[in-house]
Formats: structure tokens, sequence, C-alpha cells
């Protein structure tokens, strides 16, 4: 087993750290109470045998691993259960454990219950009558039934108006008749649906009296709530192996003239009356009320998954020496080599960023979910754009940083054990779940538009996007570069509003040229996609300054300016990555850009000797990170030995295959 020891250079890291390490956590975290709480959590479940795995994921089947991840998950979920029992808050707990930090510590491949919790529990509660609530919801709750969300088609994803499935009322029977008319019109990916859920939130085409009244919210039940069976008329099954969250059981469904009551019509929005008349809610937003809610979750997820990654990056390049920096010394510790530090340390700040963007996102997002149940639905449109591109932005940018601190790590990085490859599967997945990234650019693209417009009558705009009302003021002009922290934020707004300028002059150019509107916008999405990036990574970069000097005022020096060197960072970082935009939309110059590179190398390396500190405050347990590459010890080599010797292939000294196979052509040519 590995040294109880920690690493000699791991430790000598810590002792140079210049900040008070617990005030970090505590900032991070949010207070000693959440601390606390955190720490009971992570002893009350990672402690508990029945949590802990006997054989590595990575070794079993994938039937194996799909059963260990059910006997997990209800483990995991009956403790839950017993918290509560004992007085203990019931809904942070659900909270932990279907996130990106303790959850995947337990359940590695995914938990099997997750769109349990996060879709079929908030779409009940976002889309269903108090009746309806008070009829499913407890029943939810309690893990009575079990629920999913099927919205994804074989055929159709985040176009949810090309969506294949039917639901067409019977005016004499009172029912609804679900049917899946073809093949890609058989939902495909709901997590859990295959084996676990008995229950289903379907999206159908609405059809009554001979029209189509679009996508609603239908309850469906799957399997017999005794047998599980699946019922009549249901085709349900696994949709098999994929690159990561494999312990997920994503499924397909279809229908075959499958009958349900009207009352299984969820109708907190829209609403068919017994007669089959369509009453159309207060406004179609609403119906995706579930999604906005998973994006903001998802958010606060890659900053969770980003920081697993960094933390495990940066301790093995403490711990591992590779190369010399001057011939005559030994070789150094990898991350004294700025190439290392220029691939660990953007990645680190932005997990921090991500973080403080996901909880300012949270904030608006109960704020507009209390506007509208008040009725007031005027901000709705801001919040869905914003959070449509944040989570492009932060998924692909997490998929990123996590592939890059795997790099990072060398060939080490590259095993299974390090935990890079599984953390990656989670993560790239939310590129494409709840939205593919580009279209979600798009959509945050066309809010873009009519802001332009609002900005170009002069209409009051909403905070989100109150720069393009400045950049009009300036008469689209190129502004003045300034490297100063206001001149980096003013300049990205600019490339975002000037940006949206030309999109919006090549529309309507195209549009006179004889295109229609929507082949314009086609023949410009490029364009567009660009404008959302630039204009969500400028609030990213604003936000993230808020957020940071917000908490800087209750800092200590010391933790004060670590906190501010790394939102420098990231704000250098960003702005040389937009250099090519830069310089069409600012006067900055190749002395300026020479100006910028050096900020940027000097918050290198004023970050170094913190960098250990840094990610020791994000206080991840070693059974969260679940990597022999990043644990606390920094015993990286004895760590990975040991992860070798699990291996089944290691516990026989001979293979069959050496005897039915390699010894026969061995001896074949004698």
């Amino acid at each position: 087993m590995p040294s109880s020891s920690v690493n000699k250079d791991l430790q000598a890291e810590r002792d140079k750290c210049s900040f008070d390490k617990n005030e970090f956590t505590l900032w991070w975290v949010g207070g000693k109470e959440r601390l606390k709480e955190k720490e009971d959590l992570e002893d009350f479940f990672l402690n508990d045998p029945e949590l802990q795995e006997k054989v590595p994921l990575h070794f079993l089947s994938h039937k194996e691993l799909y059963e260990e991840s059910v006997r997990k998950a209800t483990v995991a979920f009956r403790k839950v259960r017993k918290m509560q029992e004992m007085g203990q808050d019931g809904v942070d707990n659900y909270s932990a454990l279907l996130g990106g930090l303790l959850g995947t510590g337990i359940l590695k491949q995914g938990n099997p219950l997750t769109v349990h919790y996060v879709m079929f529990l908030p779409a009940i509660l976002g889309h269903g009558t108090p009746e309806q609530q008070a009829e499913w919801f407890g029943r939810a709750w309690n893990c009575e039934i079990i629920g999913t969300y099927a919205q994804t088609e074989l055929g159709h994803g985040t176009f949810l108006r090309g969506l294949e499935t039917t639901a067409t009322y019977d005016e004499k029977t009172k029912e609804f008749v679900l049917h899946s008319p073809t093949l890609t019109a058989y939902k495909w990916w709901p997590g859990g649906l295959a084996h676990t859920a008995n229950y289903c939130v379907v999206m159908a085409q609405l059809f009554s009296k001979g029209k189509c009244h679009g996508i609603q919210p239908f309850i469906v039940q799957l399997r017999d709530e005794e047998s599980h069976m699946p019922l009549k008329g249901i085709t349900i099954g696994e949709i098999g192996n994929k690159l990561g969250m494999n312990g997920v059981n994503n499924g397909f469904l279809g229908f075959d003239q499958v009958r349900i009551p009207r009352k299984n019509m969820l109708m907190k929005n829209a609403k068919l009356l017994e007669d089959g008349t369509f009453v159309k809610p207060p406004s179609q937003a609403l119906t995706y009320g579930t999604m906005m809610f998973v994006r903001v979750v998802i958010c606060r997820d890659m900053a969770a998954y980003l920081s697993k990654a960094v933390t495990i990056a940066i301790r093995y390049s403490a711990v591992r020496r590779q190369s010399h920096i001057n011939p005559d010394q030994p070789e150094v510790q990898v991350i004294d080599h700025l190439t290392q530090q220029y691939k660990l340390f953007p990645a680190l700040s932005k997990s921090i960023i991500f973080k403080l963007a996901s909880d300012n996102l949270w904030e608006m997002y109960n704020q507009v979910t209390s506007e509208l149940d008040k009725g007031d639905l005027e901000r709705l449109p801001e919040l869905h754009a914003i959070a449509c591109c944040l989570k492009a932005i932060t998924t692909a940018d997490a998929a990123t940083g996590v592939e890059v601190c795997r790099l990072a790590c060398g060939g080490h990085g590259y095993m299974t054990c390090s935990n890079f490859y599984g953390t990656y599967g989670m993560v790239t997945a939310a590129c494409t779940y709840e939205g593919e990234n580009t279209v979600l650019l798009l959509q945050t693209a066309r809010y873009l538009l009519k802001a332009w417009q609002q900005a170009k009558r002069g209409q009051e705009l909403v905070p989100t996007v109150q720069y393009l009302a400045r950049f009009l003021s300036n008469n689209n002009r190129r502004v003045d570069w300034d490297d100063s922290i206001d001149g980096i934020i003013r300049s990205l707004q600019t490339v975002a509003a000037g940006k949206l300028r030309l999109a919006a002059e090549h529309i309507e150019q195209r549009q006179k040229a004889g295109a229609t509107q929507e082949e314009a916008t086609n023949q410009t999405s490029i364009e567009l996609a660009r404008t959302a990036d630039a204009h969500c990574r400028a609030f990213l970069v604003q936000s993230g300054r808020e957020m940071i000097e917000k908490a800087c005022q209750t800092a200590s020096p010391e933790l004060a300016r670590v906190l501010r060197t790394l939102y420098f960072l990231y704000a250098y970082d960003e702005a040389l990555k937009a250099l090519g935009d830069l310089l069409r939309f600012t006067t900055i110059s190749e002395s300026d850009i020479n100006r910028l590179q050096a900020k940027l190398e000097a918050t290198l390396a004023e970050l170094r000797p913190n960098a250990v500190g840094i990610v020791d405050s994000f206080d991840l347990p070693d059974d969260v990170l679940g990597s022999p590459l990043g644990a606390y010890d920094g015993n990286v080599y004895e760590r990975l030995y040991e992860e070798a010797k699990k291996s089944p292939l290691n516990q026989e000294p001979v293979n069959q295959s050496f005897h039915k196979y390699l010894k026969p052509f061995m001896k074949s040519n004698l």
C-alpha cells in the first residue's frame, strides 16, 4: 500500500503557500456551516463499506457496471432517507449525491437515478397543476415510482419542433393515444429509461380536433409497478455502451397506440379541455422551463469536474520530475516548466470563474422563476439566452480543460485509473445533452439580434446586453485599447457588439439580394455562433470580475491577492485568445500584445508558489478525485503500482490464453 507519509515535493509546495487555505476553503464552499455539512456528508457516504469498490469499475462488464451502479444508487439514497429521519435537510443531500463531486466520487460512471431527481421531479413541479403535483410528486419523491424525462428522439434532439412522437386526443374516451409513427420517432438517450424507470414525462406533439398544438408534456407509465415488465404497446431497451456515463442506463422508447387518461397531460401551463379545446400557455418558453433549470445545474457541474481535473494534474506536476532547465542542475518538477503552468493555471482559473458564474446564474434563475410565478415573463428571454450560451461555453471549455490536464500528465494520464477518462466522458457528454452547443449559441444569437434592434431604437436594455448602447454611442468605431481590466472587459464587449453589427448587416444584405430571412440567417450562422460565443466570454469576464471583487471585500489581503491573480489570468488569457477579433475592433498594437503576454506570464509566476495550496483549498477527498495521480499524499508511483495489481489479468501468473493460443502458435514451427 502507499506510504502514509506525504511526498516531500508536495509538502514543500504546501509549506510555501502564502495564504490561509482554510479561509479559501470557507469562501469556496460557502462558510463554516456548509463546510461542516460537506465534511459530514463525505464521511457519511465515502466511509460506508457498501459504497466502496471491491473491483475498479473499468474492469467490470457493461452489464455488471450498470447493476453495480443501481446497487450503489439505492444504498446512497437510502442513506439520504436515513439522514432525513435524523432531522437533516434532504434537498442539499440529494444535490450533493447528484453533483459532479461527491456524486461521481461514489458513482464514477454516473447515477441511473439522476434524471429522476434532476428532470422528472422538476418537470412535475414546473408543468403540473397543484392537483397533478399532489398525485405524482409525493410518490416520485419517495421513489414509490421512478421516472425519467423523454424528449430527445433517434431522429431529433435539440430541434424540439421536429419531434415526431404524437399524442392524439380521443374525445370519446377522454384519452390521449401516444404513438411513434417511425423508427426515428423512438425516444433515445433519456437517462434511467432502459431498465431503471417505470414512469416517464414524455414530450410529444399534441393533436386534437385535427390540429397540432406543438410539444406538450405527458406522464406515461412504462412498466408494471410490481413485475417491472414493459406495458402493452411499449418497446423499451438500452442504447448501448458510450464514451462515458455508462452507469446512467440511457434508453430507447417506442409507443404503439398507447392510451393514457387526459389527466396525464401536465397542464400547469398549456391545457386541453375535455371537449378537445386547446388553451395556449402565457408563453411557449414555459414549456422548456425544466431544460433551463438543468442548464443552470450543468454550469455548476462543469466547474466541479474541472476542479477535479486541475487538482489531479497540479498535484501530479508537483511530484513528477522531468528534464532539466539548467543542465548542471537536477531534473525539475514538471510544474516549474512555464509551458506546464500555461496548460494548467488557466484551467484552474476557469474552474473558479465557472463556479462563480454558475452561482450568478443560479440567483438569476431563482429570481426569474419567482417572477414567472407572478405572471411576469419580462426577463425570461434574457435568462434563456444567457443560460444557453453559458451551457455551451462552460461545457466546451471544461472538455478542453480536462483533456489538456490529461495531456499535462503524460503517459500516466492516459491510464483509466487516472480518472481523466471518466471525467472527460462526463464532461464531453454535456456538450450535446440538454441542447447541442452550436444550436444553443444560435439561440443566444437570435436573442442578441432582437436586442440589437432594441438598442438601435434607443429602447432600454436588460443588464447582460447594455454594452450594445455604449457601442452604438461610439458610432461603431474601433475602441481604444487599454490593458486594464476595465479596458479588457470593454474591448471584449466591443468585439461582441462589433460581430453582432456585422452579422445583422450581412443578414440584411442577403435578404436584399433575394434570400428569405431564414435563408439569410442560415448563411450568416457561422458569424452568429461566433457572436454568441464572444457575448458569453465577455459576460464571463465581467461577471467573474464582479464576483471576485465581492469576495475580496471580506477576504484577507493575502487571499484577495490570490483571487485577483486568478481572475487576472483568466481575463488576460481570454483577451490573448481573442487577438484576431481585438485587432478588428480595437486599436490594439503589437507592443500592446507583447505587454499583455508579459502580464499573463507574470500571473503564471505569481500563482506558481500557490498552485498546490489553491487546489488543496477545493477540499476534494481522495475518494472524490478517484485518481492515484492526484492523491493528497502525492505518492503517485506507489499508488499506480497498487492500481496495476488490481487488474484481473494479474490475479494469476499464467493466463489461459498462453496454453490455448500462444504456446501452440509458438510450437507450430518446430
